[in-house]
């Protein structure tokens, strides 16, 4: 990986307690399992645009590729 963007992150306090409890049960950063989980919904999405076609997001405000 090239590089790493860091900025803020707002959470509330039953949210982070919800995700380090996430992540101490699979033995990772509550940072790692924030960005393991957003790696898993940037997948999903991806195979759902690819299996809707090329113009899945047309007028939605989607992130381009």
């Amino acid at each position: 990986m090239a590089g790493r963007k860091a900025f803020p992150l707002r959470l509330s306090p039953e949210l982070y307690a919800e995700l380090r409890r996430w992540a101490e049960a699979e033995f990772r950063s509550v940072n790692g399992q924030i960005e393991f989980l957003l790696q898993q919904a940037i997948k999903e999405r991806r195979r759902n645009r690819d299996a809707e076609g090329p113009d899945a997001d047309a007028g939605q405000g989607g992130v381009p590729r």
